[in-house]
Formats: C-alpha cells, structure tokens, sequence
C-alpha cells in the first residue's frame, strides 16, 4: 500500500488490531455481541498483567470496530509510549499471549514504521519481503508470528508479491495453511529474543526508590500507583507559566513531608533523575547538601512535588460531567465475573483492605481499558489526586511511623552503563557476538601483531565484497559473507583475476566484460553487424580493451602534472640496485624520456585513508567507523593518542 494512503499513526504510538479468523459476517449484531464478549474473556485474561503496570502515556485498550470498507468488524486500538519503547513490546508479548489463549484470534500491530516486527528480524527476512510487500501479510496466530508466503506458480499456496490482499482473504489463507504460513524458524527466533524475560520482565523494569514527599503524595501513590506518570510527565515537560503554580505549594505542602517508597518504571525514574532542577526559593523546599546521604531522596521528592502540584492547579481548567460508575457499565459484571474465575482477587475475604485495593485497581483498568473509547490516557489526573485526597483519610504520625519499615530501594547502577557494556549491547542489536578472544594463549607483541595483520586484510577485503556486492535501486546492501562467514584469502586466485584485468598474460578478456547493459541487451542486433562485416568477437574485444588502455594511459598523463597523485602511496617494487642504475642514467637524456608511472598500492591508500578518517574522529561516530561496524570489521582503538 502507498505510504500515503496508510492510516496515519502518531509518532510514539502503536496501533493493534484482533481478528475473527473464521467470522460468520452473515448476522451483523450476533457477530458484534460474540466480539463484545471475547472482548470481556480477554479483558479477564490479561487483568492480572495489567492492573499493576504503569505506563508511560497510555494504557493497553481494546474496543469493538465496525467493518469499514474492506476491514472486517475487529477488536482493536492504539497506545502512545511516549519515551518508554518497552511499553510497545510488552503490548506485542500481551498479542502473542491473547492469539495463544484463544486460537480463533489473529493480531495485526503496526506503527509508524509499519511492519516493526519484521524490523526486528530484518537480517533473516527473505529477499522479496519489503514495506511494499507486506501489507495484510503478517499476523500474530496462536502465539506464533506468521507471514503469508509469496506465491510464485498456482496451486502454491500464499499470495502474489505484486498484489495486496484484502484482510479477509489473508485470513481465510491463514486459516486454511497454518503451517505453511508459520514463519521461519530464524524470524521466529529474533522476535522471541526481543520478548525474552516476559512476563517477568515486567516486575524487572520496575524501580523503587525512597523518595520525601509530602504526605498527599504518599497518600495518593499507595492508592494509585499509575498517576506516578502523568506527574513525572508534568515535571519533565513543564513551561514557565507551569512553575507559577509551585511559587506557594497549596495541595501538598512541604511541611509535611515523610519518607516513603515510591514505584516508578526505569523510564521515569530516569527521566526525573537525569534533569537539573533548582526550585523557587518561595516555595518551601530546601534540599541538603550533596554530600547527605539521604540527598537523592530530597532531590527525587521535590521533583514528584513539582510535577503533582502543576497537575492539581490545571484539574479545575477543564469542566468535564462528573465520572460514571463502572458499575452502571453492562460489561462490568460480566468483566468482575471473569475476574473471579480466574483468580484475580487471589482468595482474598470480600471487604478486607487488600479486597478493595485489588477491586479499585480492576475498576481503574475497567475504566481506562473499556469506557475510555476515545482517548485511553488518564483524562484528568489532577482531578483524580484530589479525589483520592478526600475520599483517603490518613495521620501524619503514622506516615512518619513507616519510615521505619520502608523496604529497601533498588539499585540505580543501571543508569551508568560503561563504554564495553555499550559496545556488547550494540553488538548483540547488530546481529553479532563478542569477539572471542584469541587473546589469551600468545605473548602480547605476538598477538597484537597478528590482530594487527588480519584487521588490514579484513578491510581491504571487506571493502572489495561491499563494492562487488549486487544492490538494487532501493540502496546499497552488506554481503552476508561479511556478516555471517568467516574470512579467507586465495592469493593465487586474486593474483589469476589481476592479471586477467591488467592484461600481462595473452590471453584477454572477453568483451562481454566490457559491454555495458545497453550492450547486452541488443547482442542479437551486434552478433548480425559482426557478420556483416566480417570482423570476429576477439577482434573487437582486443580493440575495446586497446582503447580502454590508451584512455587510462592519458588519463595518467594528464594527472601526473597536477598534484593529485602525490595523495596516494606508490608502489615501489625497483630495488636499490636499480635506482642506482636508474640515476646514472638520468644525465644521458632524462628530459626526454617521461617518468614512469609507477603503480599504485590499492590495498595500503584504502587502509591508510580509512585509519586516518578514524583519527580524525577521534574515538566517536563518523562514517568510516560506521561502514566498518557495518562489515563486521572491529578496529582497535588508537594507542597513539598525539
């Protein structure tokens, strides 16, 4: 499909969609009661995952669809992640998890970028799958990833790369060749890498930190732990005119500050770390000096006060109708029985504290995931706190009285992350492993000589497979050689293929080699003009390779008056004696017997042009670094750091 008739997708949002892959379309209304109700058994399925997730922006949200010209009626929505991209993978871990509980489902997920699970797995993907020829093709089937095959021939089974199929006929294909359809064992493999650790992963990216804060904000955290992002946004994003609000604290102010744990995702708890931030002398914090040990926790505190405060003064700029009960939902019973059946409220006596704390997080999600149909991100945050405010009671003594019994917070060593870390982390994204070290077992002037020597082949190797290498309009590709196999050199088939160019053997080239592709296509034409003139196929080879020759000769001529080839080594291959023998002849007649060209060394300008770029960029990203990392071609850092 044209890019520009794709839906349009907000930049940090990902847009889902969940299938009937047999729907009977003959009864409209029992086909949307029967989605309305799968819709329920899902919402159950997937509570216990998300009533305590926290998430960047917007929550996961399904809703009943319509059909819409050739989109059949589905189940679907779209979730913004803002910074936290790992919201958009776990939403791709609860799609393999639904189609896995319910086989009759197939899930569709896009973004901006389209297709970004097969981004993912990009180096194993098969040559004629692209952007264009992925639309309707790519499904998430009972727990598995699925790629409709390209049919090439018919009777095959899968669907023509030049065409797009419709929704409904991908499904009825899918549906009838599951296994044909299932993709590869490597495309699978790199989409199960990146989902690696779920659903453990989730408690995994959580981070808990003591933070001092008023007692409000303690109050309303240990009720509702999602409304830590809207007011770490609200201080991440602040203006000027937001700070007005925080010159005099009214809703939360810093007199009463206790030292409480607080759960934020890494995202956040990074987000409000790394920013700088010294607040208004009128508004009452103050924080220690760096060396306290409890600085972090002032520092940490005042920033959430901030972001809490601006959120409360912009909760009456809205007027909005006064919230429904989830009760008065007629999918909430259905929703609160699955929730039952399944476990969720863990045997828990109904009216104990930990019963209504489990019962108000299902009516948050309940709220957020269903009855939010238009907009799923939190609407009023603001005026949420406040509500949670007067319907909470609390003391200030008994606050200060749990300071004693906080647990202890997390490590934040995640945060610094050392330059090895990073290089190891890039190369497990980029496809290869660590190198393995063949470093131990050899002295080290041994060993950095050798390292020295195969990292000069493998450049001006690797640079000569990426100039030979086939690559369409659509741009310029890596040989797999380069990633995948190891390097090896025939020095007497490079030699062979040397002289063949070069000419120093009888034999010549054919003057295919030498016809261009326009050439090449009216051969029969050419092949009628030879016999008309009588002039054999060597013949007219012989004479292109001649002109060829006298071009670059002159060429030579012309460059060795400027100062063009004084940037390029040469190959001196004259021994001493000769250069002796040489100079004693320059007298008899030098000046009229031009210099000779000597040859250039290709092999040692390419590696001494791309040591020098690397110099010059002086240990950060440039373009010669770049297209060595590409080629799977590791340099080792400068030594010489004049």
């Amino acid at each position: 499909m044209d890019a520009l008739q794709r839906p349009s997708i907000p930049e940090d949002a990902v847009q889902y969609q969940l299938f009937l892959v047999h729907p009977d379309s003959s009864d409209a209304e029992a086909h949307e009661r029967f989605l309305q109700q799968i819709l329920q058994n899902i919402l159950a399925e997937i509570a216990p995952l998300l009533v305590q997730y926290i998430w960047q922006h917007q929550p996961f949200s399904l809703r009943y669809h319509p059909e819409k010209g050739d989109v059949p009626a589905h189940l679907g929505g779209v979730t913004e992640f803002g910074d936290n991209v790992e919201d958009e993978w776990f939403i791709v871990y609860l799609l393999k998890h639904i189609t896995r509980s319910f086989s009759d489902i197939a899930a569709v997920v896009y973004d901006n970028d389209g297709q970004f699970l097969l981004i993912e797995a990009a180096e194993q993907l098969p040559k004629w799958l692209d952007p264009d020829s992925s639309e309707n093709r790519v499904f998430l089937y009972q727990g598995e990833l699925h790629i409709l095959p390209n049919r090439t021939r018919s009777g095959e089974v899968g669907w023509p790369r030049d065409s797009v199929p419709t929704v409904e006929r991908a499904l009825e294909v899918l549906h009838s060749h599951t296994e044909s359809c299932l993709a590869k064992q490597p495309i699978r493999a790199a989409l199960a890498k990146r989902l690696d650790g779920y659903p453990d992963k989730i408690q995994q990216n959580f981070h808990h930190a003591h933070c001092y804060v008023p007692a409000g904000i303690a109050v309303v955290l240990s009720r509702r732990p999602d409304l830590i992002a809207p007011a770490v946004s609200a201080f991440y994003l602040r203006d000027p005119v937001d700070l007005q609000a925080c010159r005099t604290f009214h809703t939360f102010p810093p007199d009463t500050r206790v030292m409480t744990s607080v759960k934020f995702t890494r995202c956040l708890c990074a987000q409000l770390q790394q920013q700088n931030f010294v607040p208004d002398r009128r508004s009452g914090f103050t924080l220690p000096v760096h060396s306290h040990p409890q600085y972090r926790a002032h520092e940490l505190g005042m920033k959430l006060a901030h972001g809490f405060e601006i959120l409360c003064s912009k909760s009456g700029q809205s007027s909005s109708e006064k919230e429904a009960s989830v009760s008065s939902n007629p999918l909430w019973r259905g929703f609160l029985d699955n929730l039952k059946k399944n476990g969720y409220f863990k045997g828990e006596l109904e009216g104990s504290v930990r019963y209504k704390d489990l019962m108000s997080s299902a009516e948050s999600f309940f709220r957020q995931s269903v009855t939010s149909t238009h907009c799923p991100a939190i609407q009023n945050p603001g005026q949420e706190m406040l509500k949670v405010l007067e319907d909470t009671s609390y003391s200030l003594e008994d606050l200060k009285n749990q300071e004693a019994h906080l647990p202890p917070e997390d490590s934040d060593a995640w945060l610094d992350i050392s330059p090895q870390e990073l290089e190891r982390l890039l190369e497990e994204r980029g496809g290869r492993g660590v190198s393995d070290g063949t470093r131990k077992t050899a002295p080290d002037e041994e060993v950095q000589e050798e390292e020295a020597g195969y990292s000069l082949i493998a450049v001006t190797q690797g640079m000569k497979n990426f100039i030979n290498a086939m690559s369409s309009h659509e741009g310029a590709e890596i040989p797999r050689s380069c990633l995948a196999e190891p390097f090896s050199f025939d020095p007497d088939a490079v030699t062979s293929a040397l002289d063949g160019l070069l000419g120093s053997k009888d034999d010549e080239l054919d003057s295919d080699d030498f016809e261009d592709d326009d050439e090449e296509d009216d051969n029969d034409v050419d092949e009628d003009e030879e016999v008309q003139n009588g002039e054999p196929r060597e013949q007219a080879g012989a004479e292109a390779l001649d002109n060829l020759r006298k071009y670059m000769d002159e060429m030579d001529q012309e460059l060795q008056s400027t100062n063009i080839g004084r940037s390029f080594t040469q190959n001196n291959r004259t021994s001493n004696t000769a250069d002796a023998s040489e100079s004693s002849l320059a007298d008899a007649g030098s000046e009229l017997v031009e210099e000779e060209i000597q040859p250039l060394d290709v092999d040692l300008n390419l590696v001494s042009n791309l040591l020098e770029s690397l110099a010059s960029q002086a240990g950060l990203a440039g373009p010669a670094s770049n297209l060595l990392q590409s080629l799977g071609i590791h340099i080792p850092p400068d030594a010489d750091q004049s």
